[in-house]
């Protein structure tokens, strides 16, 4: 299915399906029915009960879901919001701890700075106890 025959339904149509026997979430404009998914979800179906039928955008973002939540809720998705009934929530995306982005620069600085302070300290104590003779 293209992008031009996506789907489309209205936060009252979405708002029909918000039981454990037809779970329908909206996020991000993007309508996904997890009816399947509520026996597999890792924080169980409760959660995703809880927000059936309602726009889950928000809490959604404050649990921080993974990338690979996130690839996972395509298979999911059976439409989208009408365009008239659309809202803009940015997508956090999820935080990386390596370091192998780092810049050149930051790297320079991280030992220059060390050894400039070394350096200094180096001359400041051969002058002073170096007068002292």
């Amino acid at each position: 299915m293209s992008a031009d025959e996506q789907k489309t339904y209205t936060r009252a149509e979405v708002a029909k399906h918000n039981s454990n026997k037809d779970t329908w979430l909206l996020i991000h404009n993007n309508i996904y029915d997890v009816t399947e998914f509520l026996n597999e979800h890792p924080g169980g179906e409760e959660v995703l009960i809880e927000q059936a039928g309602k726009d889950a955008t928000e809490n959604f973002e404050d649990v921080g879901h993974s990338n690979d939540a996130r690839e996972m809720m395509r298979k999911y998705k059976i439409g989208e919001l009408v365009e008239s009934e659309r809202t803009n929530v940015a997508q956090k995306s999820e935080p990386t701890w390596s370091t192998d982005n780092q810049s050149e620069e930051s790297s320079i600085k991280s030992w220059v700075l060390p050894l400039v302070l070394c350096l200094v300290a180096t001359l400041f104590y051969k002058y002073f106890f170096g007068q002292a003779k």
